[in-house]
């Protein structure tokens, strides 16, 4: 069973229940956190698995959807089988940022990336995958907002953050009189004391504007509404979906008058004065 995101769009619209943690603690004994309760929701849009009771089968059907499921410690948080990557970020505030610690912000994802777990690397035949960030934010057990944007269309590429991760763990370690060991981080300074035996770890910490912040110029989120979604998809990345996903999709949204896509012009991540051609999707209720 292959999966996309405008599948999931339309998972989301026929299960109109955002109560994450009474759903995903409650009824499926599924998550400890909000973070948690949202991942899993995340993964049943994607899979249509959001009704199964039945833990046996919920988790074969997803494993028919997703190649790789990570976690924190061992990104993405999800791959599906010969498609896009998934990251979920969890935030409380409309106007919080997403905090990505140690990992840069992903315009793609690549199999040569020396974040990746050797499972990730190894789920599937691949070399890069487009990566959607689903970002959604939560007050107390509600999924208030939620938004799915491409990492192509939200971040730089990666050469922006590689070079001045770069020039830091440079100038890190051309300090004189300091030891310093090698390291994935920034730095690590060893025998800080006399004795030998503290060291010192620099590590960079990551963080990204929202997407109701960086899109702002084309969404506004309707204050009124209990829950709203938006999705940005580029034009080509739109294309390249089969035509039977976008006319089934696009006959979704005639038949549903909560559901919109318009065409859009966005900013190139790369270059804000070249504008992208792209969908936007809302949907509020």
């Amino acid at each position: 069973m292959n999966s996309n995101i405008l599948k999931a769009i339309m998972n989301l619209v026929d299960t109109p229940n955002y109560k994450l943690r009474e759903t995903y603690q409650e009824n499926h004994n599924r998550a400890n956190s909000m973070g948690d309760a949202l991942e899993e929701y995340i993964k049943d849009i994607f899979s249509e698995t959001y009704n199964i009771e039945n833990q046996k089968e919920r988790l074969e059907k997803i494993s028919e959807v997703f190649s790789y499921l990570g976690n924190n410690s061992n990104p993405p948080d999800a791959m599906l089988k010969n498609g896009d990557a998934i990251e979920v970020k969890k935030i409380e505030s409309n106007n919080s940022a997403l905090a990505l610690n140690s990992s840069y912000p992903k315009h793609k994802l690549y199999a040569d990336s020396n974040m990746l777990s050797s499972a990730c690397k190894s789920a599937e035949n691949w070399n890069e995958k487009d990566i959607i960030y689903a970002v959604g934010v939560t007050n107390d057990d509600k999924l208030l907002n939620l938004s799915f944007v491409y990492g192509l269309d939200y971040c730089a590429s990666e050469e922006t953050y590689t070079k001045i991760k770069t020039k830091i763990k440079d100038g890190v370690e051309c300090i004189p009189g300091v030891e310093f060991s090698e390291t994935k981080e920034l730095g690590r300074v060893n025998k800080v004391d006399p004795l030998g035996i503290t060291y010192l770890r620099v590590r960079g910490m990551w963080g990204i504007e929202n997407p109701w912040t960086v899109f702002n110029y084309v969404y506004t989120k309707d204050t009124k509404k209990e829950f709203n979604f938006f999705a940005i998809i580029n034009k080509k990345k739109y294309l390249e979906f089969s035509s039977e996903d976008r006319n089934n999709f696009e006959r979704f949204i005639k038949n549903n008058n909560l559901l919109a896509m318009t065409e859009v012009k966005i900013k190139d991540p790369d270059n804000p004065a070249k504008l992208n051609d792209a969908y936007l999707i809302t949907y509020s209720i």
